[in-house]
């Protein structure tokens, strides 16, 4: 298969549409975490403030549930038609669903509507990220010299940690000089408002990069063969790629569930069980995922020298061992040093697995089927 290089200017772009629209898509699916304890009292108020929070949570865990849906459905639309055209459908999507949130009445104006809206808009949200992930590491990957390929898949993952730094920034400058009834009223909604102006941007973007070469030649190749093009991409995964799927499907795990638990369960952990004060939690995120932003692409670039389990799979193993001991310290000792120091030490080790994590997804992925089996 004859791939054409792309010149530097088009690398810049695809670059520039992976990681500015997808820092977007994660922006928006962080904020909710993060602003979770208020969003509960809005739209779910219940008997306590527990169950409330739960409901909230729950809510969160239905995008997390329909992500796999999304993942299919577009990781398909991506090997079909394109990952540019697929790129532009998720944006927009997440746009719609980000949009629907800020501007949402809560349960005191509408009653039952409210929390059914919020879950619609979660349900979009989180089928839209579904197809993120893979479309926009796809792209990065099929865009990156051959021997460059951790590096420059890392800055997806860079792309997720800032997102997560911009929310927690956010989260923490309108917790910081807020009152909590000016954050309940109109404040938590801030966030989500400016999601809704950059998606278009993101779109804009995303619209304007050129296709990736290597599946222009994909194409290319399939018609001038007659060998079956990325239509039966979902039947042939299962079918050929079983090993391939069930790495990728464990890897995922720990990468998602590092996640959640370093963006989501820590902070709301701290506010509502340690009642520590909501800004200093969401100071010590930032901090923590700042550290990520730095050492992604460390980790990506000695996947690229060394090799991708070299630094994954000791990477795993240091995060579970040292992630326990330093969240035992911080809830044995808790206070915003212990919580900066698990926050930091977490987010250091998880760095070198998410790192080389977009190349491992994609590379062992033929073209025609990679965008789906990454997802």
């Amino acid at each position: 298969m004859d791939v054409i290089k792309p010149s530097p200017r088009m690398v810049r772009r695809a670059i520039a549409a992976s990681v500015i629209g997808n820092a977007l898509e994660w922006f928006d699916f962080a904020i909710y975490g993060l602003f979770a304890v208020v969003i509960s009292k809005l739209f779910f108020p219940g008997h306590s403030e527990y169950s409330s929070l739960l409901l909230a949570l729950a809510t969160f865990g239905v995008g997390f549930a329909v992500r796999p849906l999304g993942g299919l459905v577009l990781g398909l639309y991506c090997d079909r038609v394109g990952r540019k055209k697929a790129l532009s459908v998720t944006i927009l999507l997440m746009a719609v669903g980000t949009g629907m949130m800020g501007l949402l009445p809560t349960y005191a104006s509408i009653g039952i509507m409210a929390p059914l809206l919020m879950v619609l808009a979660r349900l979009i949200q989180g089928f839209s990220t579904g197809g993120e992930f893979s479309g926009a590491t796809t792209l990065l990957v099929e865009f990156a010299p051959k021997n460059r390929r951790g590096f420059y898949g890392s800055f997806q993952m860079c792309s997720q940690a800032l997102a997560f730094s911009c929310g927690a920034l956010a989260a923490y400058l309108l917790t910081a000089h807020l009152t909590t009834a000016q954050l309940e009223s109109w404040g938590w909604r801030v966030p989500f408002l400016l999601g809704i102006l950059i998606g278009p941007v993101g779109w804009l973007i995303r619209s304007r990069v050129d296709e990736s070469p290597e599946f222009l030649a994909y194409l290319s190749e399939t018609v001038q063969t007659g060998r079956k093009s990325a239509r039966a991409s979902f039947v042939s995964l299962f079918k050929d790629y079983p090993r391939e799927m069930l790495s990728t499907l464990c890897i995922g795990v720990v990468g998602t569930v590092s996640a959640y638990v370093f963006i989501f369960f820590m902070p709301i952990f701290a506010k509502r069980q340690l009642g520590m004060a909501a800004a200093d939690v969401n100071l010590t995120t930032f901090i923590g995922t700042a550290v990520l932003l730095v050492f992604c692409p460390l980790a990506g670039h000695l996947s690229d020298k060394y090799g991708r389990k070299a630094v994954l799979l000791p990477g795993i193993i240091a995060y579970g061992i040292c992630g326990f001991f330093l969240f035992r310290h911080f809830v044995t000792a808790p206070s915003f040093a212990s919580l900066l120091m698990a926050q930091v030490g977490v987010s250091f080790f998880m760095s070198f697995f998410w790192g080389p994590t977009p190349v491992v997804f994609t590379e062992i992925f033929p073209v025609g089927v990679r965008s789906t089996g990454a997802a």
